[in-house]
């Protein structure tokens, strides 16, 4: 009965990993050299997944002490831990594969794994597989998570319906297992991104509080099981929290309200669908900003009504909590929508004052996940009262069709220039800088600066993350300058003592830039890269 358990649950798995690969295709046939490196979102990520393998083994005590930023301390806080996904891919990153071989296959990965649980979830709530299948399908692939490739977090998301999962049991039997699984669930999420950990706290309370009638005349043990939770939790997310908090802290890490307006959805959003089928026919004209897109799909709307319906029509059987689930699911899908409104509302304000971890978060139209879960969810348990194995296939497939983009339009990877390698060997102490040197309007710009560092890991000057230190800004204020006596008499005092120049990347009016560095006896040219990339040593 074991192995019969075992193969239907690696079957599970089987059908997940296919449709991830059917959803990104053709990824899987070139994983080595397709990308979406025009984005300089997913070469942080690349990097991110890269240093958290190269470095957890070696000196895990200085994880968040990154090489880029330099000499920002705990450069890795400014941006996602992104540290499970970065260990599903550390035994690539160990055998040599290439930071974007990790990433397109964590990528799929993170796909199959998020329609894995949330299969899990639905099938133990209705008994049904299918019904775990299409939920699984619809969380997992839908226009939000198949626009956002760039965001690792953004498609890691297993940990929401785990968590649910976990709280569902817990409010139903307040057993310590329920409380080590939401633990588990926490921390899992904690170690891949902030973000995660606010959606699970906000989805949690709502539990608690449309289930409180399950729950309070156990309150006692329910309570002994969350405090359980939360201290397990506490002790967990300690190692990843403490520097997050330093950052806070030392970089003044808090994002106001007037920045949380600009990276709002809006109503529209929920009418945008980035499928072939909707996008082309009706939804386009909806279609303002790709992530923030959240229209789920026809067939798992009417389905969400069928589980609504049922509930309000028929009322279940004494201890089946099929009411109680279907309501929670509606409350949490709703506060998903108006939290991703932003400031649009005062609701994302109250909870902005009462609840600190809300002051660190950005993208507020991210909460849109609460709503696509709660959707997926409802749909799932809609189509378990289909009593037609054929026709329940049948909208399984329908789902997949209405959220398809494949095949997705991938650029090169033509890998990272071989002279970034010199750097690697290069003995005494480094520090790089790459010219150009980016001001912070344009430092996505850095994108493959911070990429390329993962051929020598040494520290680098330049960057690129969720959020820039103050002394960035200062250096790129003279460093922008380059090749200008005074602005490479700044990177002197810096500390500065290899410089990788970009001639191509300069504005027109600094074509000169070689000619300049030519006559200085200061540089002393190493090599020429591909692309005319030029690494210099800078004397004193």
């Amino acid at each position: 009965m074991f192995a019969s358990r075992r193969s239907r649950i690696a079957g599970a798995f089987a059908i997940c990993l296919l449709l991830a690969t059917v959803h990104t295709w053709p990824l899987v046939l070139h994983p080595a050299t397709y990308s979406r490196n025009e984005n300089a979102d997913t070469q942080l990520n690349e990097w991110i997944l890269a240093w958290v393998a190269h470095t957890l083994p070696r000196d895990p005590m200085h994880l968040f002490e990154a090489n880029i930023f330099y000499p920002a301390h705990d450069a890795l806080a400014f941006s996602e831990p992104l540290i499970v996904p970065a260990l599903l891919g550390a035994p690539l990153s160990w055998s040599g594969a290439s930071p974007v071989l990790v990433y397109n296959l964590v990528v799929i990965a993170g796909y199959a794994l998020t329609a894995f649980f949330t299969l899990l979830l639905v099938e133990a709530w209705t008994g049904r597989f299918l019904a775990g299948l299409l939920a699984g399908s619809l969380f997992a692939f839908n226009t939000h998570t198949l626009t956002r490739f760039a965001h690792v977090q953004g498609i890691h998301i297993y940990g929401l319906p785990l968590a649910l999962l976990a709280i569902d049991r817990l409010v139903r039997g307040g057993s310590w297992r329920a409380a080590l699984l939401l633990a588990g669930a926490v921390a899992l999420m904690a170690y891949t991104s902030g973000y995660l950990v606010v959606f699970a706290a906000v989805m949690i309370a709502i539990v608690l509080v449309t289930r409180v009638a399950e729950w309070r005349p156990r309150a006692r043990e329910v309570a002994v099981s969350l405090a359980l939770a939360g201290v397990v939790a506490g002790l967990a997310i300690l190692p990843v929290y403490l520097p997050y908090r330093r950052a806070a802290r030392d970089q003044h890490m808090v994002r106001s309200l007037d920045v949380i307006k600009d990276y709002s959805a809006t109503p529209l959003g929920y009418l945008a669908s980035a499928g072939r089928v909707h996008f082309s026919t009706w939804s386009g004209r909806f279609f303002k900003d790709p992530v923030d897109s959240f229209f789920p799909g026809f067939v798992v709307l009417v389905l969400s009504g069928v589980a609504i319906v049922a509930v309000v029509r028929r009322r279940p059987p004494a201890g089946d909590p099929a009411r109680a689930r279907v309501w929670m699911l509606v409350a949490i899908g709703a506060a998903g929508v108006v939290l991703s409104l932003g400031t649009a509302t005062p609701i994302y304000g109250w909870l902005f004052a009462v609840f600190p971890p809300m002051q660190g978060l950005r993208a507020a139209a991210r909460f849109g996940n609460l709503f696509l879960l709660a959707v997926a969810v409802l749909g799932g348990i809609g189509l378990a009262r289909v009593k037609s194995q054929a026709l329940a296939i049948a909208l399984v497939v329908l789902v997949n069709i209405e959220s398809l983009r494949a095949p997705i339009a991938y650029t090169p990877f033509k890998g990272i220039p071989g002279v970034y390698r010199l750097l690697a060997d290069e003995p005494g102490p480094v520090v790089l800088v790459e010219q150009p040197f980016f001001p912070r309007w344009a430092i996505f710009q850095n994108g493959p600066y911070v990429l390329a560092s993962t051929a020598h890991w040494r520290p680098l000057m330049n960057g690129y993350s969720g959020y820039t230190p103050d002394t960035y800004q200062g250096y790129a204020d003279k460093f922008w300058y380059f090749p200008e006596d005074w602005a490479i008499q700044a990177m002197k005092d810096a500390g500065v003592t290899h410089v990788m120049v970009h001639p191509a990347a300069f504005h027109k009016d600094h074509q000169a830039v070689l000619p300049v560095l030519a006559k200085r006896p200061d540089f002393e040219l190493m090599a020429i890269g591909r692309d005319d990339i030029r690494l210099y040593r800078l004397k004193r």
